[in-house]
């Protein structure tokens, strides 16, 4: 095998849950090889550059191995090899967003029981 579809590959890598996520992040030009930016259908060989950005966060990954069937995860790790860089920026930028407070979103409607008790607790009823 020469070449796979780089949306499959990036299914099969494990960097989206489906192929058509991948092939969507590709339509958005969230997918870079070897720095143009890629359509769904382009071919990847072993050896490209790849730049990937989605929900986890952005990779810069050289392609290892081919393969257009999703395996394991211990597996699709292996056919890829994320540069230095990029995972050094990543665990920063990870880091960065533990430091930060969590704030928890309002949420709709009544509240429930737990809320409840916890907005009488702090009002002092009980």
């Amino acid at each position: 095998m020469t070449g796979v579809r780089i949306d499959k590959w990036l299914w099969a890598a494990r960097f989206f849950k489906t192929r058509s996520l991948a092939a969507r992040a590709c339509e958005l030009g969230r997918i870079e090889a070897n720095g143009q930016p890629a359509k769904p259908a382009r071919e990847v060989r072993a050896g490209d550059l790849l730049q990937v950005r989605n929900d986890t966060g952005d990779f810069q990954v050289e392609v290892l191995a081919l393969s257009q069937m999703r395996g394991p995860a211990a597996v699709a790790q292996t056919l890829y090899r994320e540069t230095e860089a990029s995972r050094e920026l990543r665990l920063k930028l990870a880091e960065a967003r533990k430091s930060m407070p969590h704030f928890e979103a309002l949420r709709e409607g009544r509240p429930s029981k737990r809320d409840r008790r916890e907005i009488d607790r702090v009002r002092g009823r009980v």
